[in-house]
């Protein structure tokens, strides 16, 4: 499973680089995005998966799975 880890990331880049990761790698599903403790974190990662309309599921605190397309 690709994974793309945001620590360390600020979250005004989040948008974008989970944006870019879920294009690059959409024939790859499921997608692992590990945002760590932060609210905002999983907050903003989840809205980018919304707006695209990417199914998600947290599977475990801090780890977002993106599942396929809805």
């Amino acid at each position: 499973m690709r994974k793309l880890d945001l620590h360390g990331v600020r979250h005004q880049d989040v948008k974008i680089l989970v944006e870019d990761f879920v294009y690059m790698n959409q024939g790859d599903f499921p997608l692992e995005i590990i945002c760590g403790n932060s609210e905002k974190m999983i907050k903003l990662v989840r809205e980018v998966l919304d707006k695209h309309r990417v199914d998600s599921h947290m599977y475990r605190y801090g780890i977002v799975v993106a599942r396929d397309w809805r």
